[in-house]
């Protein structure tokens, strides 16, 4: 998001400056620029020195350089709020620190921005730099703008808050005191204050923002830890503790307030029957819970945030610390779906990273055959609709990461398609939402047009919580019921007024909703995930022999005709590959599989530049079983597809299978004849309009949807209709 200043310009350039002409009314003035108490707009303004009176030439470069201050604070999401956190900061500041920096922001455009667009989208930032004045001079570098920092400096900063050395391989810090925490929590505020300024004055994108976001709780937990060790029982034994972050943490796209899901893994060896092991689990567990209480332990200086220890195995019920044999053992006997779900977007996050990647490498082969046990594409949506049950009606509708065609829509349909083909394609095995949307578009799993609206629409609906949680830093995804606070979150998305943003967010959630739908209930998932990996991948003489024991009586001449569907690099040949692994067993139920492969490839090539046909294949529910079905078992109704490969559109639903009544298809076909002066040409179009209603009845009565009678009847409308176009 770019700051927009009031006229429409954006970027981080210098803002409109305010003009004072004689006989003008400063009220009137400041009114049109945006803020709403303008009495004490006004004497506050007077108060800092932003309102100059006098026009003679000697003070026109003054009174630019300090409108450009009033201009800047216009372009604030709420500039009455900017105006009075900057008034209160001034003030902290004393007298000569505080015209300082009222001169320093006029003469600095990026501090101008960075500190005015933070104080009118942020109180609680505000009230942070009130209390600790000297932290704006963060905002100062034009590095801001930049690169992100290495997140390596932003541990070492948090490490040295609490007195720890970055340098050490377990960092200590100078006690577990309440002052040390207060250090942590006022250090992890300058920092956020940091990503704040960057991700609202659009420096950076939302994908970069998470991932800083994501990068500073990482730094934190390595903080805690530290703090941790220093309350440690000196009689219990040294040992390794790695932390793995779990959720957006792992996934590196974390918001500005939230819980941050952690496991906790100690080295093997404790844990085991032996005193020494026991002791060392005893010193990791202890490890674990100062971690928990250093973070979330509300000081003096607020909290850091709360560590959620939910996901780890048992859940509330189980133990804290588990030793990395442990965890194996768990997740290969008891395990249920919803926790390979989570596990991935594990990663180490804190602690010891070796031990960390150990573990990470021992669940990655369980987290992508997950997709392989029983019931998990439907144990997968089972778990979506019991996260949405939790919300009433009217939450639901307001509720940017629960409610439907919110966050959560998009994230559970992103994780189910990749866990499903992320089994045997590698670029798919991603830990951010984005990342993987991405992996699933240049892969063919989902179109491009598609994946381009759900980022879109993952985009805003993310940015609109990071507004939400800023406000006041605390932890909320339900939109404001207040116009003023609702034109407050549109203008800190760069939008004039509150319907704007209710415009967009509805356009956003019907996009959201149609989506999710499409993709996360799409048909081919359920077929796909029934198979097992080899049954995705074969060899060439695997191949062979799969589809031989499949009941195909020429394999040999079949697998041609699946590499000339799958070969190549195009788009078309991607979609392939992942549509004929689950026609293949639907074309071997048929009394001749050979022939009805023949004929799927026929109809293909027919329609193989047509951009509708895969489409209707991979995303229409049930299209693509149904062509499978007609194809195998009649090779009547695979002769007219191939002569008329358009009127596989038919397949699309089942209510496009109903035949047409004969008074509708003697109209057609009478108005065609009448039209067209070449009496040959007439009947052949007659025809085709016979024979995608032969298509229609076939195709009815092979999938069952009509009887005998039903059938009868249709085929006779068609023939009369004929009879009657023709006379």
């Amino acid at each position: 998001m770019r700051v927009e200043w009031p006229g429409g310009s954006t970027g981080s350039g210098a803002p409109p400056a305010v003009d004072h002409p004689r006989g003008s009314s400063v009220a009137a003035q400041l009114a049109r620029l945006g803020f709403s108490d303008v009495d004490r707009v006004a004497a506050t303004m007077e108060r800092l020195g932003l309102l100059g009176g006098s026009a003679t030439p000697a003070d026109q470069e003054s009174r630019l350089a300090v409108n450009v201050v009033v201009g800047a604070l216009a372009a604030a999401a709420d500039p009455d709020l900017a105006l009075a956190a900057l008034d209160q900061l001034v003030d902290a500041l004393g007298p000569a620190d505080g015209r300082g920096l009222v001169a320093d922001l006029a003469r600095h455009a990026g501090l101008r921005v960075r500190l005015c667009v933070v104080l009118g989208a942020s109180r609680a930032l505000g009230d942070h730099l009130a209390r600790h004045p000297a932290d704006w001079q963060v905002l100062l570098p034009d590095e801001l703008g930049g690169a992100p920092p290495e997140a390596g400096r932003v541990r070492a900063t948090l490490l040295r808050a609490v007195g720890a050395d970055p340098a050490d391989r377990t960092p200590r810090a100078v006690d577990d005191r309440p002052a040390t925490l207060d250090a942590l929590r006022v250090a992890y505020r300058r920092a956020l204050l940091v990503v704040a300024a960057r991700d609202l004055t659009g420096a950076v994108a939302l994908d970069d923002a998470t991932a800083e976001l994501a990068d500073l709780a990482a730094s934190a937990l390595d903080a805690a830890l530290a703090i941790a060790r220093a309350g440690l029982d000196p009689q219990l034994p040294p040992v390794r503790l790695a932390v793995i972050g779990m959720g957006k943490c792992g996934g590196r796209e974390l918001n500005y307030v939230s819980d941050v899901d952690v496991l906790f893994v100690a080295e093997d060896g404790a844990g085991s029957d032996t005193a020494d092991a026991q002791a060392a689990l005893r010193a990791a567990t202890r490890l674990a819970e100062g971690v928990v209480r250093a973070a979330g332990l509300v000081t003096s200086a607020g909290a850091l945030f709360q560590v959620d220890v939910g996901l780890r195995p048992e859940g509330r019920d189980g133990v804290l610390v588990r030793t990395l044999d442990s965890h194996r053992a768990y997740y290969r006997r008891w395990a249920r779906t919803w926790e390979f779900q989570a596990l991935l977007k594990a990663r180490p996050v804190a602690g010891d990273t070796a031990l960390g990647a150990e573990f990470c490498a021992m669940v990655a082969p369980l987290v992508w055959t997950a997709a392989s046990r029983p019931h998990f594409v439907a144990d997968v949506r089972a778990m979506r609709r019991r996260v949405s049950s939790t919300l009433s009606r009217a939450q639901a509708q307001r509720n940017l990461k629960l409610g439907p065609g919110g966050l959560r829509d998009v994230e559970f349909a992103v994780q189910l398609l990749q866990l499903v083909h992320g089994r045997v394609d590698a670029k798919l095995r991603e830990r951010s939402t984005l990342a993987a949307l991405d992996g699933l578009a240049r892969g063919g799993y989902v179109g491009r047009r598609d994946a381009a609206d759900l980022a879109e629409a993952y985009r805003f609906l993310r940015n609109a919580e990071h507004r939400l949680q800023l406000q006041r830093l605390r932890r909320v995804h339900t939109l404001p019921r207040d116009p003023d606070e609702l034109r407050w979150l549109a203008r800190s998305l760069g939008m004039r007024t509150g319907e704007d943003f209710a415009d967009a967010h509805a356009r956003i959630v019907r996009t959201v909703r149609s989506l999710h739908q499409k993709l996360f209930y799409a048909p081919l998932l359920e077929a796909v995930a029934r198979l097992s990996k080899e049954e995705i991948r074969l060899s060439h003489v695997e191949a062979q022999q799969w589809l031989a024991a499949l009941g195909f009586a020429a394999p040999d001449r079949s697998l041609r005709h699946i590499e000339a569907l799958i070969s190549g690099v195009s788009r078309t040949a991607a979609i392939q590959r992942h549509l004929l692994p689950t026609l293949l067993p639907t074309l071997a139920d048929a009394p001749d599989p050979d022939a009805g492969l023949l004929a799927y490839r026929r109809v293909s090539e027919a329609l193989g530049r047509a951009p509708w046909y895969l489409r209707l294949l991979r995303d229409s529910a049930g299209a693509a079983d149904r062509l499978a079905r007609v194809l195998a078992f009649s090779r009547y109704v695979a002769d007219l597809m191939t002569r008329a490969p358009e009127s596989v559109r038919l397949l699309r639903t089942e209510a496009d299978l109903v035949p047409v009544p004969r008074e509708t298809l003697s109209r057609t076909m009478v108005a065609i004849v009448h039209r067209n002066p070449d009496w040959e040409d007439a009947v052949g179009r007659a025809r085709a309009v016979r024979r995608e209603e032969l298509v229609r009845v076939a195709c009815a009565d092979l999938l069952g949807l009509l009887d005998v009678a039903a059938v009868g009847r249709a085929l006779a409308d068609a023939a009369a209709a004929t009879i009657a176009a023709t006379l």
